[in-house]
This record gives structure tokens, C-alpha cells and sequence, in this order.
């Protein structure tokens, strides 16, 4: 804000305050006597600002009268400068703790600096990004599933079962139907609140305003994130995809809330990997990141349109793949960018076997390679089986350093090698998919990540996003065989002389469909 009257400090411990003065050398404050600290204590310029930027009030303020916030006593005047200044916390005379920039951290507009075990920025943390810790949750009732098979049917159900609440979360939201459930779900007495992104690639569809007017009409709120004159938005984009179901359940997949990601049974859609976890404290985890991503400057409500939504058309499609139910998983969430880190130790742990399936793979720079792939190339290094399947979409592989260049660069470096290591584009034809869209991994055949975190630069950094890894041997093989049913096709296809999408369609509907796919993934194309 101008001047930086949101500007702030925090002070994380426990005990009293008594006798610590702050300082950057030219003035300072202590506290009011008596003062203590459980956890972390946020000490503003203007509680007011604050809030504005924030979502909530500070504890204690330096220079404004915000009649709920209490205030340090000032002893001279203490402003922090942008490019270059230093913070002392003084402990009687005994200097406690200091930091300066640029020495200690380097200064950056929107960023806030903080200190991890004698580490600062241990990744960047832009100001009302969240900061969960890793947590991993036993006894977790899971349903896996798999669009487009029965994508729909997990959804529709665990819509349909709620009684008190439903928290949606989800980066596009375009389908009619999937609109009607939540409708439904709030004439019958649930509070429904959704967010979504508000300026994804492309922009928000007509569809997509047409939605979010139907759920508003229904007395249904819908908030989005987007940069305002209040707050820059918290995340480059708002990613995720995911429901909370009255504090108990969560549904979480790689599938926005499109058609294709959700089709009803027997329609043609993406390949997506979804789960339902039942578990107390897995949804109250959920429920606490969606509180914080809906606190805050940058969430303004969507309004939408008065249009009615439309309803989209799709082929025919054979499932394969019923949902599967187990009980007694552990399930540790991933939240982007707090803890994206869990998968790159996910893969690190891999001691026979990795199956990644993604929409794309995008490497760091022209010589250095994506950071969970170049791990996953590291276990083939040690014996570890890995292959990596990408989406052959036109608008993957139509550029020169996309998926069908990334499949080369990874053989490439098996066969120098002499690696356990394949890569393959997924024949889209022989399995009637739409477009492979999962983010998914499977390590030696227990443990399975499945999320909305792509494989490039952006999303594990600086987006929010959401997954999770679920340890079960009954869930890892359900996916394993929709993998390897992927994996597969174009052998099977090829074996046959003729493949399973032309015994489904004549040419001629494969003609239509290509070309409305074309026209329609135009926009939405890697989302």
C-alpha cells in the first residue's frame, strides 16, 4: 500500500514479553507490561491496513488509533526501508536476534521473510500465503476413482450426503450439473460457499459465468481471487480443486468442475484421478486451508450472469473403471506451495517401482531438468523401475519443447544410460479419452499422489494447489491398473489391428468430435 502502512513484524515463542525492546537502530517500542506471546504475535504500523491486506487484525500496532488493536509503547520511531535497514530484538541489553537486508534476506516488493530452523526464505512466502506444516492422518476411509468412468457418480453422492456444510474450492467451474447438485444441496438446508479463480488462463468462460450466476440466484456465494485495489492476489493462480463435506469429508482430484472432468457415466471425458477421504481431522485440515484462502483483500464476489448454463454434448465412452473403497489408510494432504516438497521426498523414497502419470512436464530451464522428474531419473539410477506417461493432445505437442520432445529427452537418457526408465505419449484414440489431465504418481505400489500440482515451475511454487498422498496397497493398485490401462493402449490397439475408440464411434463422430475439442480445448489448454 502506499506508504506501507500495512507493513508488519511478527514474533514467534512463548512467555512473557517483559523487558524485550524491538529496534532498527533509530527507534524501537517494548510492550505494555505483562504482555505475552503463545505462538506468534503480529506487530503492524496501522492495525487498519493491516486488515485491509490481510483479512484480520494485528495484535498490536505502532502508529495508528485502531480502537480494537492495543498499542506498543514507541520509543523514537521505527520505520522499515524498503531497499535497506535491519531489525534488533533486544532482550534487556543483551541483543537476542537481529536480521538485515539486504545482507540477510534479499528485499522484494509483496514478500515475507521468515526464519526456519537458522534458515531464512527457505522458499519465497508472498505476503497472505499460508504456511501449513505437513500432517499426515491415519484411519482415513478412502474411494478412489477415476474420470471420466465415475468421476461424476463420487461427486454427485458425496454432494448429495451432506447435511450441514459444503466448502468448494475449485480453479474452473463450468458444469451445469455439477451446479444442480450444490443447488440442490442448498434447498434442502446446506451452506454451500465456493471460490474460484478469477482471471485463469483464458479468462472466466461464459460457462463459466453462467454457473456462478445460477449458484448466486440459489443463494449460493461465490467468491474469487483475483488481484484488487485492497491486496494482490495470494497465488499466482488458485489451483486447486477440491470440496469439505460437513467437517468430515473431503473430495479432491486433478479434475476442475468441467464436463470433461466429471462427464455422467458413459461420456467420453479427461483421464483424472479423484479421491474421497472420510476422516475428522484430514477435513479439518482442509476446512482450515480454505478458511485462510477466502480471509483477505484479494477475494471479491463473483457475480456472474444472468445466461442459463448450458449443457455440453460428448460421445459415448465404455467405462472400465467402478470406484474402489478402503478403510484404514494413512493420508498425509499437499498443499502447494507449503508443502510441495512432499512429493520430491515421496519419489526420493521410491524403492522398486514409480508410475507418473501427467498432463505435461515442463523442465526448469533448456539444460536443467524438472525437479520431481530429474528425481524420478535419480531413482532409475539406483534400480528403481520408473515410467512416465504424458498427455498427446494437440496443444501438448504442437511446439518444439513440449510432451513428445520431453518422452524423447527422457528414452534419450535411459538408453545412454542404460536405465529401468520409459517414457510414452498416451494414445488419446485407443483409450477415447479426451485429453490426459491427472497429476499423478504411484511409488511401489503403496503409496499414490493424487492432486492438481502440474509438473512445471510455477505450479508447485507459487500457485495454490491440492493433493494428497494416500498410503494403502488396495488404493495404489486401483490406480496402478487405470495407469497401466493407459500405459497399454497403444499396444493393445496396435496388436488388434484396429483400436477400442473405432469399434465405439463411426469416422464420422470422430471427425465432429475432434474438431469441437479443438475449438473448446483452445482455451482451456493446460488448466
Amino acid at each position: 500500500q502506499p506508504g506501507d502502512p500495512d507493513e508488519y513484524l511478527v514474533l514467534e515463542g512463548a512467555g512473557l514479553l517483559d523487558g524485550y525492546v524491538i529496534s532498527d537502530g533509530e527507534g524501537g517500542y517494548r510492550f505494555p507490561p505483562g504482555t505475552r506471546i503463545d505462538g506468534r504475535l503480529v506487530v503492524a504500523r496501522s492495525g487498519a491496513a493491516f486488515e485491509q491486506a490481510h483479512g484480520y487484525l494485528p495484535d498490536f500496532e505502532t502508529e495508528e488509533r485502531t480502537p480494537a488493536v492495543p498499542d506498543v509503547i514507541p520509543n523514537g520511531n521505527l520505520l522499515m526501508a524498503n531497499r535497506a535497514d535491519e531489525l534488533l530484538l533486544y532482550h534487556g541489553t543483551t541483543l537476542a536476534q537481529q536480521v538485515a537486508w539486504p545482507a540477510d534476506v534479499r528485499p522484494r516488493e509483496g514478500q515475507i521473510h521468515y526464519l526456519v530452523d537458522g534458515v531464512w526464505d527457505p522458499r519465497p512466502l508472498l505476503i497472505g500465503q499460508s504456511r501449513f506444516e505437513p500432517a499426515a492422518f491415519e484411519g482415513v476411509a478412502v474411494t478412489a476413482f477415476a474420470a471420466p468412468d465415475c468421476s461424476y457418480e463420487v461427486f454427485t453422492d458425496t454432494v448429495a450426503g451432506a447435511e450441514r456444510e459444503i466448502l468448494v474450492n475449485v480453479y474452473e467451474f463450468t458444469d451445469s450439473k455439477m451446479a444442480e447438485d450444490l443447488i440442490r444441496a442448498r434447498e434442502r438446508g446446506v451452506n454451500v460457499t465456493v471460490l474460484i479463480e478469477g482471471g485463469p488462463v483464458g479468462g472466466i468462460s461464459a460457462e463459466g459465468r453462467a454457473v456462478a450466476g445460477a449458484l448466486n440466484r440459489s443463494g449460493i456465494p461465490v467468491l474469487s481471487m483475483t488481484t484488487t485495489d485492497a491486496a494482490h492476489a495470494k497465488y499466482r493462480f488458485d489451483h486447486a480443486k477440491y470440496l469439505v463435506v460437513d467437517g468430515d469429508t473431503v473430495l479432491l482430484g486433478s479434475e476442475n468442475f468441467k464436463p470433461d472432468g466429471y462427464p455422467e457415466p458413459g461420456l467420453r471425458g479427461n483421464r483424472g484421478w479423484g479421491v474421497r477421504l472420510e476422516h475428522p481431522g484430514l477435513a479439518g485440515y482442509f476446512v482450515e486451508v480454505f478458511l485462510h484462502d477466502v480471509a483477505g483483500g484479494d477475494i471479491v464476489p463473483m457475480e456472474g450472469t444472468a445466461a442459463e448454463p448450458g449443457t455440453s454434448w460428448s460421445s459415448s465412452y465404455r467405462v472400465e473403471f467402478a470406484s474402489c473403497r478402503a478403510d484404514g489408510a494413512r493420508v498425509t494432504p499437499v498443499i502447494s506451495p507449503d508443502t510441495s516438497f512432499l512429493i520430491h521426498r515421496l519419489i526420493e523414497g521410491a524403492e522398486e517401482s514409480i508410475a507418473i502419470e501427467q498432463a505435461y512436464i515442463t523442465n526448469e530451464t533448456g539444460t536443467v531438468l524438472n525437479p520431481y522428474l530429474a528425481a524420478a531419473i535419480n531413482a532409475s539410477r539406483r534400480g528403481v523401475s520408473v515410467r512416465v506417461l504424458l498427455d498427446s493432445a494437440w496443444f501438448n505437442i504442437e511446439d518444439e519443447a513440449d510432451n513428445d520432445e520431453m518422452v524423447d529427452v527422457i528414452n534419450r537418457i535411459a538408453t545412454a544410460e542404460g536405465l529401468p526408465l520409459e517414457a510414452r505419449l498416451v494414445d488419446l484414440e485407443a483409450n477415447n479419452l479426451v485429453k490426459v489431465h491427472n497429476k499423478g504418481v504411484i511409488v511401489d505400489d503403496r503409496a499414490v499422489l493424487v492432486s492438481s500440482i502440474n509438473w512445471n515451475a510455477n505450479s508447485p511454487a507459487f500457485n495454490r494447489e491440492a493433493g494428497v498422498i494416500i498410503e494403502h496397497p488396495a488404493i495404489a493398485t486401483y490406480y496402478l491398473a487405470v495407469f497401466d490401462d493407459d500405459w497399454n493402449a497403444a499396444d493393445e490397439a496396435g496388436a488388434a489391428g484396429i483400436n477400442r475408440f473405432d469399434r465405439l464411434k463411426p469416422v464420422l463422430a470422430v471427425c465432429i468430435i475432434a474438431a469441437l475439442a479443438m475449438l473448446y480445448l483452445y482455451r482451456s489448454r493446460r488448466t
